[in-house]
């Protein structure tokens, strides 16, 4: 076992242990960004003037309104800037823009004593627009050939010998929604200036060290003149990675122009219509099978909606080419990926990152080319599983380890789940009921684990132990409800062999862990908890110097166990507390900088070829659905998940993070229908879904009856910390299973291999037309031709054209 992997004697990782902020959550007292306005004194409020036009240059910009308004105190625009007017990494995305390019777009921001004084402020500004043509969706950027940013096509194979070697041959097109993050807490900031000038920003950002950089290009300053501290989210979900540094931007400017504190806190109709989602896709795809329903070949094109401008839709749309495959070995593949540049807010990261969206598309075709080929899509599927021992590699040229994972976590869930028997009373309760159906089905996933750009896969860590015993760590992490911070703690615990209670974790701050990359990608525990471990593993190493002189062995003799250190084959011990207070009179550092760097990994972006990921999560879940024949109502009977998360560094928070994972999911695969105004009124490309009222999140209702969760067993990853694996994104991409199940559940209104498309999301609308659509086929189901699908548009064609 690796020493990276191997576990100590009595360790704390891998006990269930409560969020460390579990009883601040639910008594109400955890601290968030914004609640920091109320101790802090002459707060200055921060409020956005919005266009609510698509697109347009800006001709007039009159802010003398505004401060005639009572409370409000400075206008800021862009002559306000003293640094580099930009928001972003990519330097397309300016604070304060010339033209407007989305519905709802800032163009300047009005500070006020009040929060009321600062929106009527806004609303007094008056704006004038030369209005210009807008593209809103991805057809119509399709069309007009509107795209940004890089292009990558992956290639693996011989594309075209494959299609020629292939007994069936399907064609089709998908596309599917974009997603709301709709964290509980929206995006806040609030800046200071301190006496010797330095910035100081309390951001909810996933990314401390890139929203720093920002704020000071922004003002023209030092990284080291700004610091950035983030205490805790209430969500994040990715959505928090790049866009909370405008907004740390606009109140850092306030606060240097102003000299006084100044708050940015968007309310949830801002948050909805100014900041970006997950990426909706447009998928363009060919398939050919052999006799035996294996994959010859596949081509594919992925358009991703990325709004208007890049933010991190370069990397999304990589991600989701390298997650195309998912579980399934396609030996000839050309896929090529390209990102919309529509007039829509800037899509961004989402919870797995663009590999939900490549996931879908190969989950989507196998679901519908199944009854195709005369298969039960469970086996179309298991026919396609990577296969241990014979070399397979994915399309980009990494090798699958551990792929005898796949198959084992499904046969977990069939055996579990009693999947056999549980489809012959589907069958029977079908027969017996004309008006509503049931259906089960499983899907599995493989994830990859790490940044696909490999400079960010690095983390520090400061651990400061003090005279009496206790001790504080630092990481540059952020906790946004995941369990990042618990998991830290139970490492530190481990690596020092002390009790829990011993340790303390301060908040996430730039000038104590520099250069950080962000809380993303599933990496958290991995490198942070690589980077804690590390620091630790110095100071123990020093403490195990001074153990042993006071006990009288060698330091390899010497093991520190709850507390206590001993000497091996000794009755002799030394209790920690005495240890490190000998220690600082020996004059001996307590304090120790660790660091993490991934190591293997290797990419290619231009060649798209390498090995971009430290390994792969695994998992499978099955879900059975009710369908009501009337109405495409749905219910969700029961879920049974086996998830591999290595060996769990703390299996309650895992457990809670597949729930959550799934529950996501399902949200997005199912319920969260974003809607624009595609229309050409005054209101085209306005979002229409501005509300928890007219956007449907998940709850109570929705969730299963019978929810199992499993996580693998005797699952050691030798590559990461004691043993764990990530677990953040990989269990949304479970909830495949939901949309899937869904759809066997339409088709059973139909003829046995009937074969029918169904929207993403699949409303309860997009069923029941997915149900009238299997009630109109006959038993010759080999043509079709697509619909609009509850709001989404599709077209499929899945003629099987025989090449023998």
């Amino acid at each position: 076992m690796s020493h990276l992997s191997e576990r100590p004697e009595k360790p704390v990782v891998g006990l269930s242990m409560p969020h460390e902020s579990a009883v601040l959550h639910v008594t109400g007292t955890a601290l968030y960004t914004d609640d920091l306005v109320y101790r802090t004194k002459d707060t200055l409020h921060a409020y956005p003037v919005q266009v609510m036009k698509t697109r347009g240059r800006i001709t007039a910009l009159r802010t003398e309104p505004a401060l005639a308004v009572p409370g409000v105190v400075r206008v800021l625009t862009v002559a306000d800037v003293p640094g580099v007017n930009d928001a972003g990494m990519k330097h397309d995305e300016p604070l304060f823009p010339d033209e407007v390019m989305f519905h709802g777009h800032a163009v300047a921001w009005v500070l006020g004593e009040t929060l009321e004084a600062a929106r009527l402020g806004a609303a007094a500004v008056e704006v004038e627009l030369d209005e210009l043509p807008s593209v809103i969706t991805l057809k119509e950027a399709i069309a007009a050939e509107s795209f940004h940013g890089a292009r990558p096509v992956m290639v693996t194979g011989d594309v075209e010998a494959g299609f020629a070697d292939s007994a069936h041959v399907f064609t089709g097109e998908f596309q599917f929604s974009d997603q709301e993050h709709f964290y509980l807490e929206t995006h806040a900031a609030l800046a200071y200036i301190d006496e010797a000038e330095q910035v100081f920003i309390q951001s909810s950002t996933q990314h401390p060290s890139e929203t720093q950089e920002i704020v000071a290009h922004v003002l023209g300053l030092h990284s080291h003149e700004v610091t950035v501290q983030c205490l805790r989210m209430g969500g994040g979900f990715g959505g928090k990675e790049m866009q909370p540094h405008g907004f740390a931007a606009i109140a850092a400017l306030g606060a240097k122009l102003t000299g006084r504190p100044v708050r940015v806190r968007l309310n949830r109709t801002q948050d909805l219509t100014m900041s970006g989602k997950r990426h909706g896709f447009h998928a363009d795809w060919k398939i050919g099978f052999d006799t035996d329903g294996r994959i010859q070949a596949l081509d594919a094109t992925l358009t991703a909606d990325g709004g208007w401008s890049l933010d991190l839709s370069e990397p999304v749309c990589a991600r989701a080419l390298c997650h195309i495959d998912n579980t399934y070995w396609i030996p000839n593949a050309r896929v090529a990926g390209r990102i919309a540049k529509t007039n829509k807010v800037s899509n961004t990261a989402f919870r797995g990152f663009g590999g939900p969206q490549g996931m879908l598309v190969i989950e989507d075709i196998l679901g519908r080319v199944a009854p195709l080929l005369g298969l039960d899509p469970m086996e179309l599927r298991k026919r396609n599983f990577y296969q241990p021992g014979l070399g397979q590699a994915t399309p980009y040229g990494q090798p699958v380890p551990q792929a005898e994972r796949i198959a084992g976590v499904w046969q977990q869930v069939e055996d579990n789940g009693g999947v056999a028997d549980r489809k012959r009373e589907i069958a029977a309760f079908n027969a017996a009921h004309p008006h509503t159906k049931r259906a089960l089905a499983i899907t599995g996933i493989k994830f990859g684990i790490s940044f696909n750009l490999t400079a960010f896969n690095q983390a520090g860590a400061l651990v400061l132990i003090y005279k009496d015993g206790s001790v504080l760590i630092n990481h540059g992490g952020t906790e946004m409800g995941q369990g990042l911070h618990t998991k830290m703690l139970q490492v530190a615990a481990t690596t020092l062999g002390i009790p829990l209670h011993k340790v303390r974790l301060a908040p996430t701050r730039t000038d104590k862990v520099p250069n950080t990359s962000a809380t993303a990608a599933s990496s958290g525990a991995d490198l942070n908890g690589g980077a804690v471990k590390n620091a630790c593993e110095q100071l123990r190493a020093r403490l195990l110097q001074v153990a042993a002189s006071q006990l009288g062995s060698n330091a390899s003799d010497v093991r520190i166990v709850d507390g206590v250190a001993r000497t091996l084959g000794s009755d002799k011990e030394l209790a920690w507390d005495d240890l490190v207070h000998t220690a600082y009179f020996q004059r001996v550092q307590l304090s120790a900088a660790g660091y993490y760097r991934t190591e293997g990994l290797h990419w290619d972006a231009k060649a798209f070829r390498g090995s971009p990921f430290k390994y792969f999560s695994y998992g499978a879940a099955a879900a059975e659905v009710e369908v009501d024949g009337f109405t495409g109502a749905y219910r969700i009977r029961r879920v049974d998940i086996v998830h591999d998360v290595g060996d769990s560094l703390s299996p309650m928070i895992d457990i809670g993070q597949v729930e959550g994972g799934f529950v996501q999911g399902a949200g997005w695969l199912t319920l969260e229908d974003m809607r624009w105004d595609t229309s050409d009124g005054p209101n085209r490309g306005r979002l229409l879904t501005q509300a928890a009222s007219t956007y449907k999140l998940p709850s109570f209702s929705e969730m299963p009856a019978e929810f199992n969760v499993t996580l693998m067993e005797n699952a050691t990853e030798e590559g990461a910390v004691y043993g764990s694996k990530a677990v953040g994104e990989p269990p949304l991409m479970l909830a495949f299973c939901v949309r899937e199940a869904l759809r066997q559940a339409a088709a059973a209104f139909g003829p046995a291999g009937v074969s029918v498309e169904l929207a993403a999301p699949a409303t309860p609308e997009a069923v029941y037309w997915a149900i009238e659509s299997a009630r109109e086929k006959n038993d010759d189901v080999r043509g079709g031709s697509g619909r609009a699908l509850g709001g989404s548009e599709i077209r499929t064609d899945t003629s099987a054209l025989s090449n023998a």
